[in-house]
């Protein structure tokens, strides 16, 4: 645990001198630029595992690629599908100011681009600076497609601690010895738990450590005494996974594109959906060190991918060079794949950098449950149907809502054109019947009703959301993500949230401002925000098995007074349902 404490290091006072530099000017930056791409979205041969498969890709690249930009900047982007699937791309923690339509998510924000058709995403960064990323919105493709996001300070502005000598994102990925799409139309069509993958991938290459793939690890060249800023993202369909480099301490200064109160641990822990970023220093004896990435799964009993994935962190200076060809590079020491202890330390561990203004006052209190569920054989279905434990099929919700997506229109479209019977805006504030939501569970509960039902906001709203999770079939680590807002999370625990206990526990000072919570196994989070961006905004859990179940609701958040505080209107290249 020495490894997860909070130590005084040399970038503390850089940090707080570049926060003063950074929060004194948040004016518009004349400089900002607009950059336009274009993404073909096409089937690619990719070779991984001995294999070749048919892999859907950005631009023929996996991963996709990387976005370059500076805060303030606007992004053109025009998606081309020359897939065989419905595709959409979502830009990862970004917030979308008013631009909801260029959100992403498929049927919540827009309907999908169709083979053949094409869509333009437009949209500025707004005071954001870290890593970001994007990925594909519909059905499974994000295993696949997917790239970072990298957002620098605006230009004459610096980072707040000294200025790396390199940077390199590490998207850390799972890959399946089939095709995604196929796993979970198995699993839809089974009702059972979908196969889980073969390999895990550091910026799209499994590592030393598997078949067919040493000559393809992923290397990352450092000279003696150099610090490296590396952006790590969980790219991951469906595991949180530990992060380490062999005998090298990281210093974690921001995540999800927000500065963080600099400390220094061994051990990132990142579901999917995060990001986080760390300083490394090689101040090691030259050498190769093993970067290494494995599973933290908390779900007792469940199957998960249980490999290790590889990079070669690789000291370039001159002793090295002689002798590192051929020795074996450092493997690291990871947490067990249940260390929960480690995992909490580490999410404890993240505190902003100064205090910042936490709304007290609270108009919104919401407490969701989230969890799984099994829903039982439907009458007449055949038993190749019903997969799941006993005969039953999967399903996953919150507050007792699983959640339907609707199919000819989206979400965003029905709110702005007032189409009737899309969706309803009764979802409950609390759940429909209190129980003990970690303990023992009726069987009578394990069924959620089925629903498009979103919960509708006031704009500028204060709001504090509980996440509890639920031992429902089984306790489970829970990636929430929120589309549109950065939140901030002020605690965490285990077991039920109790508010005469718990509200003590509250960091109102500088907890830190994330996109996607961790929710810990068998216990809750505590999030608030403003409701300051109108439209309508999917919170969901970032395991994609379990969206696909239903884990997820929808935020309508009203305009407000004038222009500043009205969604765009849509853009004239929308898809149509």
């Amino acid at each position: 645990m020495e490894a997860l404490r909070n130590i005084m290091n040399p970038f503390s006072t850089f940090f707080f001198l570049g926060i003063l530099l950074h929060f004194a000017s948040s004016m518009p930056s004349t400089n900002a630029k607009t950059h336009y791409h274009d993404f073909v979205v096409q089937a690619t041969p990719v070779k991984r595992l001995c294999k070749t498969h048919n892999t859907i890709t950005v631009n023929g690249m996996y991963p996709g690629p990387t976005l370059e930009v500076n805060n303030g900047d606007t992004l053109v982007v025009k998606v081309n599908n020359r897939a065989r699937y419905n595709v959409t791309i979502h830009w990862h923690g970004v917030r979308q100011m008013r631009t909801g339509w260029a959100d992403g998510p498929e049927f919540v924000t827009q309907c999908p681009i169709r083979p053949g058709h094409s869509y333009t995403y437009r949209f500025t960064i707004q005071g954001q600076e870290g890593t970001l990323w994007w990925h594909a919105h519909s059905s499974w493709l994000r295993a696949t497609v997917y790239g970072a996001l990298i957002i620098r300070p605006r230009l004459g502005e610096s980072y707040p601690f000294p200025k790396p000598k390199r940077e390199t994102p590490l998207l850390l990925g799972e890959w399946w010895d089939a095709n995604p799409i196929d796993v979970v139309r198995q699993a839809t069509r089974t009702g059972a738990a979908p196969n889980v993958s073969d390999a895990y991938t550091i910026n799209g290459q499994p590592g030393d450590l598997y078949n067919c793939s040493k000559k393809d690890t992923i290397v990352v060249p450092m000279n003696s005494g150099e610090t490296n800023l590396l952006r790590v993202i969980n790219a991951a369909l469906n595991q949180q996974l530990f992060f380490t480099i062999a005998n090298h301490k990281l210093t974690v200064v921001g995540a999800d594109a927000s500065y963080l109160k600099p400390y220094t641990t061994s051990v990132l822990m990142l579901g999917p959906g995060q990001t986080t970023d760390v300083l490394v220093t090689t101040d090691q004896p030259p050498a190769k060190y093993y970067i290494a990435a494995r599973a933290y799964a908390s779900a007792q009993g469940a199957p998960f991918d249980n490999t290790t994935t590889t990079a070669i962190l690789e000291y370039e200076t001159a002793p090295c060079l002689a002798k590192c060809t051929s020795t074996k590079p450092v493997m690291p020491s990871l947490p067990a794949f249940n260390d929960t202890a480690i995992a909490t330390a580490f999410t404890k561990s993240l505190k902003s950098p100064r205090k910042v203004e936490v709304p007290t006052e609270i108009d919104e209190n919401l407490f969701i449950t989230v969890g799984l569920g099994l829903n039982n054989c439907p009458r007449g279905a055949r038993r190749r149907n019903c997969q799941g434990p006993n005969g039953t099929r999967f399903t996953a919700s919150m507050n007792n809502v699983s959640f339907v997506l609707p199919s000819n229109s989206s979400l965003l479209q029905a709110h702005q054109q007032r189409i009737p019977g899309v969706y309803t805006t009764d979802f409950p504030a609390n759940p429909p019947r209190i129980f003990d939501y970690t303990g023992n569970v009726s069987r009578s509960l394990w069924q959620p009703a089925r629903g498009t039902k979103v919960y509708r906001l006031k704009y500028g709203a204060r709001v504090q959301i509980v996440l509890q999770g639920t031992s429902i079939f089984t306790a489970e680590n829970h990636p929430i993500h929120l589309h549109g807002y950065d939140f901030y999370i002020l605690a965490e625990g285990f077991g039920n949230f109790n508010p005469q206990r718990d509200t003590a526990k509250f960091n109102l000072v500088d907890p830190p401002l994330r996109n996607t919570a961790s929710v810990p196994v068998g216990g809750w989070s505590v999030i608030r925000f403003v409701a300051d961006n109108p439209g309508v905004w999917l919170m969901h859990c970032h395991l994609d098995v379990h969206i696909t179940w239903g884990l997820a609701m929808a935020f309508l958040v009203e305009n407000g007074v004038g222009e500043l505080q009205t969604l765009e209107p849509p853009p004239a290249d929308l898809p149509i349902c």
